[in-house]
């Protein structure tokens, strides 16, 4: 069978050429070909992959049992003028149904199996490529080598050709032919709506932030908080340290330089030589420690009001988060975290 290429654009169109070569490889056969009546019974699946022509889809319909047989079906595609009607995707249709009917459910997007994938906010790039390889069936090597063909992304230009931080976070429908670039490309997009929605290169710049400087807080508070409604919180203590010079002092910066997850971040882990260790370095790290989600941007740029300085959750199960401007205070909640972190 012939296949054409995914087309630019999310690859739905069928490719009218190759519609129209389908056609003409089944029609003009002495007779009426057989046919079903009725909407047939019981479930069968099957796939429609890109650039396949009307021709093929009735021979994989004929072949399922779907239809009678191919040509009942291509000359319900001719007669109602549905040659570009048929997308890519994988439909549930039913037995010895009337090619007409066929039609019909493959014309019903209620009839299409739509396959997806959701990441999670926060994941780190490694952990993305993860999450998609796992959902896609796409090998994790074929992520792993898109991610690094950063040029091919279609990256934001002051991503600076690094995808960390601009994938975005979302459920994503799995394309039939889809490659991993494609997810990443898609992904990719989704971020610059999120990016346009926010405001970020119009509002980041009265932070006194670069539009990746901002989606480098964004990701801290991402990974810091608990909870969305202490996203601006996180993020007014952020600027406050900025303000005056000061180190963040940020675990999540510390356990990204030594690609872990831990609420047990010890004096040891902080000396460590990284860039992105904030106990170390004054300002922001790099660049982002993760892939933040639309509130976490949000909070970035529109931060809450307060002189909080420091921050602690310390019910880490619940997520309590309590914020402070006394040092005497922040002793206390670190004490409540380390009791937390003793009997757990």
């Amino acid at each position: 069978m012939r296949r054409a290429a995914l087309v630019a654009g999310g690859g739905f169109a069928l490719v009218a050429a190759a519609v129209a070569y389908g056609v003409h490889a089944v029609v003009g056969q002495p007779g009426s070909p057989p046919d079903y009546s009725g909407g047939g019974s019981g479930t069968v699946t099957i796939e429609i992959t890109p650039g396949t022509s009307a021709g093929e889809v009735g021979q994989t319909l004929a072949k399922a049992g779907v239809v009678a047989s191919a040509q009942s079906f291509v000359e319900q595609v001719i007669s109602r003028s549905k040659e570009s009607g048929l997308h890519p995707g994988r439909y549930v249709l039913r037995r010895r149904m009337s090619a007409s009917a066929a039609l019909d459910l493959l014309l019903a997007p209620a009839s299409r199996v739509v396959r997806k994938v959701t990441v999670p906010e926060g994941l780190r790039l490694r952990e993305v490529l993860r999450v998609l390889a796992d959902g896609t069936g796409i090998p994790l090597k074929d992520f792993t080598e898109a991610a690094g063909e950063t040029r091919r992304l279609r990256l934001p230009e002051y991503a600076e050709g690094e995808a960390e931080g601009f994938l975005f976070p979302a459920t994503y429908e799995i394309e039939p032919g889809a490659t991993a670039g494609d997810m990443l490309r898609k992904m990719v997009a989704r971020f610059r709506l999120a990016a346009k929605k926010v405001g970020l290169e119009d509002l980041a710049p009265r932070l006194n932030l670069t539009p990746r400087q901002a989606v480098t807080v964004a990701s801290i508070v991402q990974a810091e908080g608990g909870v969305p409604a202490d996203y601006p919180k996180i993020a007014r203590v952020v600027y406050n340290r900025l303000a005056r010079g000061a180190k963040l002092e940020m675990d999540s910066t510390v356990n990204y330089a030594l690609n872990r997850h831990t609420l047990k971040v010890t004096a040891e882990d902080t000396r460590n030589g990284s860039p992105y260790n904030t106990y170390a370095r004054p300002g922001l790290p790099p660049g982002p420690i993760g892939n933040p989600g639309e509130s976490a941007l949000l909070a970035t740029l529109h931060p809450a009001e307060g002189g909080w300085y420091w921050f602690v959750t310390t019910d880490p199960r619940r997520k309590i988060t309590k914020f402070t401007d006394k040092e005497m205070e922040f002793r206390k909640y670190r004490e409540e975290l380390n009791r937390y972190l003793g009997t757990n």
